[in-house]
């Protein structure tokens, strides 16, 4: 599953493309040309958003790696679903502007900073263990304006602008609880082999490099815009 979503990213850094969590095409002209609530097509389009955004998925990915008692996932993800929710609608409600790309190389250190907490670098290097509820809910702040600035930078209409929010809102959540079944589903099956033990440093340090090239590629991104 990580090196899946790894290979997904290369594939987006080397073409170009807005995958890891735009809104372009079809999406796009729709957003523009709603008038009115419209709660339907928003709930689809949140949901779509976050089943194609690989950074969103690597972090979820990374959150539940380690986690073995359900009890524990809901905690985390609800934590990390709070904290989204609260700055994806503040951001676009109270339009609170803040360059994408800074944003995005956050949500990519973000994934990287699980990676390396579950690959025990804190309590190793640092001799610390920093409290991950904590980071989680405060990654799952910066995430929030991640989707934020993609719905801010298209010509969100004000009437019925709550509404569609919201119905977008609930989108992810679908979409992130879609996600996360799928995962649960894997780990589960891969826990089981003697492989878990074997490669689960391997995956990890992918998720760390992916993490990088996330953050890398944003911040190269955000000072070519200065030059421009």
């Amino acid at each position: 599953m990580a090196l899946l979503l790894l290979s997904l990213l290369i594939v987006d850094s080397n073409f170009g493309t807005t995958f890891a969590h735009g809104i372009g095409g079809r999406d796009a002209a729709f957003v523009a040309a709603t008038k009115g609530p419209d709660l339907v097509p928003f709930i689809y389009l949140g949901a779509k958003h976050m089943v194609t955004g690989y950074d969103h998925l690597l972090f979820i990915f990374g959150v539940i790696f380690f986690l073995y008692r359900m009890k524990d996932v809901v905690i985390y993800v609800t934590l990390f679903s709070i904290g989204h929710s609260i700055t994806l609608l503040a951001g676009v409600l109270l339009k609170i502007e803040i360059n994408s790309y800074l944003v995005d190389a956050v949500i990519g250190l973000s994934v990287a900073y699980k990676a390396f907490d579950n690959l025990g670098g804190f309590k190793s290097i640092f001799g610390v263990q920093p409290n991950n509820k904590v980071a989680v809910g405060s990654f799952g702040l910066i995430h929030g304006l991640g989707l934020a600035t993609k719905l801010q930078a298209l010509r969100l209409n004000g009437n019925g602008l709550v509404p569609n929010m919201l119905g977008f809102n609930v989108g992810v959540e679908i979409g992130q609880l879609i996600a996360l079944v799928v995962f649960l589903v894997v780990m589960l099956q891969w826990r089981r082999t003697a492989s878990f033990e074997r490669f689960a440093v391997a995956a990890n340090a992918l998720i760390l490099t992916a993490g990088f090239m996330l953050m890398e590629y944003q911040l190269a991104a955000y000072f070519s815009a200065g030059k421009v």
